[in-house]
């Protein structure tokens, strides 16, 4: 099976903190492993020697990203490759690649992959609008938009049962009939990033790290992360080692949202909380995760994913989470949370008890075994077919 994979990346200057651009760069080598030929589309290389690349340009912005396909170079790709499956990890563009199939004349299968939801559902129903994606009112533009690539691809492929929920209810509402075409097919973990249980053993007792490896835009709930750095900071007993994933970002990224440069100063002000960097290097990054006792998640409400997760857990770190979203879905419940005096709670046993430390540590690991990159690239094809 021929495959063409179009990536669009977010963040080219720190292709370590762009989760689609290593999912792809995990997942190309499996697929050609299982003897697809693969070609990625993206403004950055991603894949082995064997993965075939093409040179995309960089959106400017995460909108661009949505509203600005370059169809006539889409026909070139297509009638140069000639796949049998085009992948668009943008959703979005679906309409477009739809197009460009028609022009260039081939009845290629088209999978949308719902990487980003531009939305989520509340307790009681309610679609809510990302944030992250409504500026100057573009939410609901981008909504739209997300629908219509629902309604252009062949197949559509979610992370998790949670998003196949959230994405299921949003067709309906939108009028969009998915029939049979969802599948779900999980992100790959990154095998570099683990490590057998027996080797998690971090040191106990007071002042064992507690690791917070996330973006920090403000639409991940970080600003109630810091509340809960500030108590836990408080409590004396847990370090907080909070990773800065961008380092300095390009103006235009900052312009639309400079939350992430906030919320780095506000933990950097905090007793007990170290901010750190991996600059880039994955194997710096697996140490940073390799001297911590445990992880914390993300507060985001409309997660469907985490990249960050999974990496703490194949390392062996537990992860305490607020109950939300696909949080609630995949992680222990013993190890969620519905309050600030839980989390606090649960961080400080994760310190001390090292019976508790050392059956979470196995559970952690084994719940990323089903994400090893031959499995999900197998589920992949099976999609495809």
């Amino acid at each position: 099976m021929r495959v063409l994979y179009l990536l669009n990346i977010s963040n080219p200057d720190r292709l370590s903190a762009d989760s689609g651009w290593i999912f792809a760069d995990l997942l190309a080598p499996a697929l050609a492993d299982a003897g697809a030929e693969v070609t990625v589309a993206a403004p950055a290389a991603a894949g082995d020697v064997r993965c075939g690349f093409h040179r995309t340009k960089a959106p400017r912005t995460k909108y661009r990203a949505r509203f600005s396909t370059d169809i006539d170079e889409l026909v070139m790709l297509i009638k140069s490759k000639r796949p049998d499956a085009v992948v668009a990890n943008q959703i979005e563009e679906a309409p477009a690649i739809r197009t460009a199939l028609l022009e260039a004349g081939s009845d290629a299968l088209l999978a949308g992959y719902c990487h980003y939801l531009p939305f989520s559902f509340t307790s009681g129903g309610q679609l809510v609008l990302d944030p992250s994606l409504d500026d100057s009112g573009l939410g609901r533009p981008v909504l739209l938009s997300f629908a219509a690539g629902l309604a252009a691809c062949d197949r559509v492929m979610v992370h998790s049962s949670t998003a196949a929920s959230w994405v299921s209810a949003a067709a309906t509402r939108m009028t969009v009939d998915l029939g049979e075409r969802l599948r779900v097919v999980p992100a790959p973990r990154d095998e570099r990033l683990v490590r057998a249980p027996a080797a998690a053993r971090p040191a106990s007792g007071v002042g064992a790290i507690g690791i917070y490896n996330h973006r920090l835009y403000a639409h991940y709930g970080t600003s109630q992360f810091v509340d809960l750095a500030r108590e836990l900071a408080a409590s004396g007993t847990v370090r907080l080692r909070v990773m800065d994933l961008f380092g300095q970002r390009r103006a235009e990224r900052t312009h639309l949202d400079d939350s992430p440069e906030d919320m780095r100063d506000q933990l950097a002000a905090l007793p007990h909380v170290q901010i750190v960097s991996d600059r880039g290097d994955r194997v710096r990054y697996k140490n940073l995760l390799a001297g911590a006792r445990f992880g914390i998640a993300p507060f985001r409400p409309g997660c469907p994913w985490s990249m960050s997760v999974i990496d703490c857990q194949g390392m062996g770190l537990p992860v305490i989470s607020p109950r939300l979203g696909w949080l609630a879905e995949h992680i222990d419940p013993e190890l969620c949370f519905s309050s600030s005096a839980e989390a606090v709670a649960l961080a400080e046993r994760l310190a001390i008890d090292d019976e508790f430390h050392a059956l979470h540590v196995k559970r952690a690991h084994a719940s990323t075994t089903d994400f090893s990159p031959n499995l999900v690239a197998a589920r992949y094809l099976e999609a495809l077919s």
